[in-house]
């Protein structure tokens, strides 16, 4: 087997079965002497290939635009994998074994075919903004209870007229069983609604009028497939400065919605990868390098070399993105930290004072779904936040687990089941930090046991007392399997690679309770076939304030400082801290009250982020550490700081504190920012590979909310690699605590 040998898992659904979809398959895979298998199962089509890596990219570029004309692929789902050494490539028996799991789909972005018809003056369908087709359409959104038939979904309203039955009824016809399928005859309609709810226009007139709206500066909340958009002119930096204002989120960037990939390149530096994902059927927001010159308010984004994009995905978004022909912000319709507003008449009340205008359908949506954020890293997909064209599609494990709920974690929240092999992840619920989050938790808990018919036996928590999502799984009457956070972050990273122990997990993130009791976040873990091991740990240091010092990356600064220099640590940071503040610290810190110990590396970027006076104060989690890292932008350097590992019995230690004398002295010589926050990454990197080192062990699994930042991403894969280490990451499920219900289902699994 050459080592230059990669394996790729396909899973394909869509119109891919009974169109000569395998046969086609085998002839590409011998025609590039690739080896493997195909087969079809009740999911949809697997294929399993190996080869060269540029081969294997051809092969999936091939599947998509060779395809046979009558298959339609409505969400490829590409895993990369180590190789097992096929010899041949076959074609395998359908599965059929097993228990059958029923597959639900996402939603799926609107085809060409239903594009075209949209907007072709001679289609009965001309204008119409519910256009979908059996590639297309509603999924997850609508379906109400299994099976998946009309009457089981939000559509049951809706009586087809005589032309959309015969299309619904005509096997060779695209809208053959197309649950959504509807026309301007007989199917949902478009309302304009003052804040009142009184209705000022209908149809297409109601989209021409809320455009206008959007056009004068107005903001608009726009129902669409899985919840509401608040609306509002990208370029209008007035009209989205009170949109800010209004939902009371400050600089945290918001979303865009483009009206065609072409005026995205006018404003994005966008690569073949990133323009295959801004395309694909699931349509995330993908994270694109701005340029200098494009004309985005200041305020979509401040302070940030990125911008999140998406392009129209329901043919409702196509009409209006065509009717304005500018970006749009298209940020989810609701109040920060609340979960997004899915009815008509409850976002009359909970969005009254922040829109203007309610562009909105009677067609009910049953359960929320936010658009999914993706960054391309490395040439692949980074899923961000895993909602709408993901969720709620399964993960597969190797062996089948028991019936088992996991309900992820406190930020970030999505909850799991398992069903035989497959474990269904649902969408992005959020933070359960507000009663409207907790009260969506809970309901998407009983949507997913009612929708699969499963009842587990055991739930699977994370390790905090304090978690609303450890305090709900408590309160279930089943048995409770907690598991700890950091070990569930790397636990999800290996079930989403199929990697098997022994292996070590580089666990980095803000914050998880630990088993000691304090609150871990720099952690190295061995994970064995049996039980799992803290291996080494950032150095730990206080934390003044507790929850405030998340807030306030100053009081991280103060609490490393003070670590490494005792009292001497507040006459460095005199600007930062008020006299009355400086002497409430130190007495914190020296009876250590409300200063609890951590080993967290984001703490210690934002510790980094104050100390440079990048930030001092964050408006968003994850600000400081996102700003540092865009500070490497351009920067091509690998100068390192030095640092110590502190080796004994396990845990080791290692020591940050020369690494902070160093930044401390660059900045007295006036290194710039940027050289500095690239040696500061650089650093942590290179710790990553002296604790390789010392654990021996090949396979390294990187997970956790740090390894969203593509810079350290990337070099600790790159430089991993160059050790003769082979590193796994994220694909398809998040590094950040979206991931972390995958991690607790296997971790329960395994005891």
């Amino acid at each position: 087997m050459a080592l230059s040998s990669r394996r790729i898992r396909l899973i394909i659904r869509g119109a891919v079965q009974g169109v000569g979809f395998r046969p086609f398959v085998y002839r590409l895979a011998s025609e590039l002497g690739l080896t493997g298998w195909v087969l079809n199962s009740a999911q949809g089509v697997f294929i399993e290939v190996e080869g060269a890596a540029e081969t294997l990219q051809q092969f999936v570029q091939r599947v998509e635009t060779d395809k046979p004309p009558r298959a339609f692929i409505q969400s490829l789902e590409q895993t990369v994998l180590d190789p097992v050494g096929y010899t041949a490539f076959e074609i395998r028996h359908s599965e059929e074994s097993g228990e059958k799991s029923v597959l639900i789909l996402p939603d799926i972005a609107t085809c060409p075919d239903c594009l075209r018809e949209v907007f072709d003056p001679a289609d009965r369908r001309y204008l119409y903004p519910f256009t979908n087709c059996t590639n297309c359409g509603p999924r997850y959104s609508i379906i109400e209870s299994l099976p998946y038939d009309r009457p089981n979904t939000t559509m049951k309203a809706f009586a087809m007229c005589p032309k959309c039955r015969e299309e619904y009824e005509n096997p060779l016809d695209r809208r053959f069983h197309a649950q959504p399928n509807a026309c301007p005859e007989c199917g949902p309609h478009l309302e304009l609604w003052d804040g009142e709810g009184v209705c000022l226009a209908k149809h297409h007139d109601a989209l021409f009028r809320a455009a206008e709206a959007i056009r004068e500066g107005h903001i608009v909340a726009v129902k669409g497939l899985g919840g509401f958009h608040l609306v509002v002119d990208a370029c209008h930096d007035a009209a989205v400065r009170r949109l800010r204002e209004r939902k009371r989120r400050e600089e945290k960037p918001f979303a865009l919605m483009y009206p065609s990939l072409q005026m995205v390149k006018a404003h994005c530096v966008v690569d073949e990868a990133e323009e295959r994902v801004l395309r694909s059927p699931e349509s995330p927001i993908v994270l694109l390098r701005r340029k200098e010159a494009d004309s985005v308010a200041p305020s979509v984004a401040p302070n940030n070399p990125y911008l999140g994009v998406m392009l129209p995905y329901t043919p409702l978004h196509h009409l209006l993105l065509r009717e304005l022909g500018f970006p749009i912000v298209a940020t989810s319709g609701n109040l920060s930290d609340e979960p997004i507003c899915t009815d008509e008449h409850e976002a009359l009340h909970r969005l009254a004072g922040i829109a203007d205008l309610f562009l909105v359908h009677n067609r009910p949506i049953a359960r929320h779904v936010d658009d999914s954020v993706v960054r391309v890293l490395l040439g692949r997909e980074l899923v961000l936040r895993r909602a709408r064209g993901y969720a709620p599609l399964p993960v597969l494990v190797k062996e089948p687990l028991p019936p088992l709920l996991a309900v992820g974690a406190h930020l970030k929240n999505t909850i799991a089941l398992s069903v035989g092999r497959q474990v269904f992840l649902s969408q992005h619920i959020g933070d359960l930090e507000t009663p409207q989050a907790l009260q969506a938790f809970r309901h998407v808990i009983a949507d997913v046991k009612e929708l699969w018919g499963h009842q587990p036996q055991a739930v699977a928590c994370d390790m905090h007392p304090d978690y609303l999502s450890t305090q709900a799984a408590h309160g279930m009457g089943l048995p409770v399997r907690p598991v700890q956070h950091h070990v569930a972050h790397i636990l999800s990273c290996m079930a989403e690679n199929e990697v098997e122990p022994p292996l070590l997990g580089v666990s980095w993130d803000g914050t998880g309770y630990g088993t000691d009791g304090t609150i871990w976040g720099g952690e190295f873990l061995i994970i064995r076939e049996q039980g799992w091991e803290r291996f080494a740990h950032l150095r730990p240091f206080r934390l003044p304030g507790g929850d405030r010092a998340i807030k306030e990356p100053r009081r991280c600064a103060l609490g490393v400082l003070y670590e490494m220099l005792g009292d001497d640590a507040f006459e460095l940071l005199e600007q930062v801290f008020t006299e009355g503040e400086r002497r409430l610290l130190r007495q914190s810190l020296r009876q250590g009250v409300n200063a609890p110990i951590t080993t967290s590396a984001g703490r210690l970027f934002d510790a980094v982020a104050s100390l440079t006076g990048l930030r001092q104060v964050v408006n968003f989690e994850g600000q400081a550490a996102m700003e540092l890292e865009f500070l490497t932008h351009d920067v091509h350097t690998d100068e390192t700081y030095p640092f110590s590992l502190c080796e004994g019995t396990p845990p080791h230690m290692l020591d940050w504190s020369p690494t902070i004398q160093a930044v401390l002295q660059d900045i007295q010589e006036g290194v710039s920012p940027s050289l500095i926050a690239a040696r500061f990454h650089n650093t942590l990197v290179e710790m990553m590979v002296v604790v390789a080192r010392a654990a021996g062990i090949d396979r390294v699994a990187l997970s956790g909310g740090c390894f969203q930042n593509a810079y350290l991403t990337g070099r600790a894969v790159r430089r991993l690699g160059e050790e003769g280490f082979r590193p796994y990451w994220h694909q398809r499920v998040p590094p950040n605590d979206g991931g972390i219900a995958l991690g607790q289902m296997v971790g329960a699994a395994r005891g």
